[in-house]
């Protein structure tokens, strides 16, 4: 695996140096000939699915649709028309020795992901990493083989044909040995970023010799006060749990007021014919990613918080209602990386927050916090000019 790492890290050292424009070139080029191949790519893509069943939570992940594709190229237009995230000084300061000190924002290097049945992945993580100045490598797994092996083949020869490194980005192996390589690769990987359920979190988190940044793992919760209001509420918990129950925004656990237990009915009819509801406690801190809803009632907004605190994965939480010392106790005290006040947490995307494609939700607290897009795709470092000083 080491030669795959080492192109990776060459090709790095020559992505820092693009110009912002070479980089939006090719964005827009591969964006235009993920139309122009859209037939192969979903070629590839049926092969996958073919291989898993249709009832299986991931199957609407693995899946790529022509308006999916053309929902992947726009984003990619998106990403070509932000600004550069590089070059930016976030300090500046003169001592009174004189020396003058910038902190200025610079690609990480070599960025490695690791995901599961999503191939979109592919295409978002490549179109973020080279406008932020980074080379990209890709380990995904089995499920999406065939569909990664298009994507990025279609990806590698559009930049070589716009005359850049193709080992900008890289497909390793969907093996598990290449797993544990992208892992240990120190000297190499600069920043891993795991994309998938729990497991694969905790796997790379506890096996990892080059830095991880954890994203994903969504058990989310929407709290309907005894100050909701109904309507809005039907909207918010529909819209939160039924939009696409495989991605790590959607609703898992429904907390209801007591003093609305009446209401409950109504504000579950829109989903009676689509989504199986759960009451049992052993059901509490699971991530459905299925036509599933666990459902708690609690008797005062103190023990919504508390459910919360003890349940939640730290990725989005929704109240609804229309008092506002509820709302803002809620804001102050709930410990997530998006908080929601009358909106559903299906909102928590890259793209619905404009920040182009998202690489992934991060649900630590070091560092990223949240939707990570261009930005979090950059580190930084001091630049110190001096007149010839010493330190005494």
């Amino acid at each position: 695996m080491t030669h795959f790492f080492e192109q990776a890290k060459a090709a790095s050292r020559v992505v820092a140096l693009l110009s912002e424009e070479r980089i939006n070139q090719a964005l827009l080029r591969v964006a235009d000939t993920i139309l122009t191949n859209q037939d192969a790519l979903l070629e590839a893509n049926a092969l996958d699915l073919a291989q898993m069943e249709p009832e299986n939570p991931l199957y609407d992940r693995l899946q790529l649709t022509p308006d999916r594709l053309a929902g992947i190229a726009n984003d990619m237009r998106h990403v070509a028309a932000l600004p550069s995230p590089l070059g930016k000084i976030t300090c500046e300061t003169t001592l009174e020795n004189r020396l003058h000190l910038r902190r200025i924002s610079v690609p990480f290097g070599v960025i490695g992901v690791i995901y599961e049945a999503r191939p979109n992945v592919s295409f978002d993580v490549f179109s973020l990493c080279l406008k932020s100045g980074n080379a990209c490598v890709l380990k995904g797994g089995r499920d999406a083989q065939h569909s990664n092996e298009a994507i990025v083949a279609l990806i590698r020869q559009t930049l070589q044909a716009e005359g850049l490194t193709p080992d900008a980005v890289t497909l390793l192996p969907a093996t598990h040995e290449a797993t544990g390589a992208l892992l240990q690769a120190v000297g190499y990987i600069d920043l891993c970023i795991p994309r998938g359920g729990k497991r694969l979190i905790e796997f790379v988190r506890d096996n990892a010799r080059v830095p991880v940044i954890e994203t994903g793992a969504g058990v989310v919760h929407a709290y309907f006060d005894k100050d909701g209001d109904l309507t809005m509420g039907q909207r918010i918990i529909h819209n939160a749990k039924t939009r696409r129950v495989s991605v790590c925004n959607a609703l898992d656990c429904l907390l209801v007021h007591r003093d609305r237990e009446a209401d409950l009915p109504a504000l579950l009819a829109p989903m009676n014919e689509s989504v199986t509801f759960h009451y049992e406690a052993d059901d509490w801190g699971r991530e459905w990613m299925s036509h599933d809803l666990s459902i708690r009632i609690v008797d005062s907004l103190d023990e919504a918080l508390l459910h919360i605190q003890q349940y939640s994965s730290g990725h989005s939480e929704c109240i609804i209602t229309q008092n506002a010392e509820a709302a803002d106790r809620f804001r102050r005290e709930v410990d997530a990386a998006c908080v929601y006040v009358n909106a559903p947490t299906s909102f928590t995307d890259g793209a619905q927050f404009g920040l182009g494609a998202e690489i992934g939700i991060s649900t630590q607290k070091l560092g990223p916090r949240g939707p990570m897009a261009l930005e979090e795709m950059t580190t930084y470092k001091w630049l110190i000019d001096g007149e010839g000083q010493v330190r005494a």
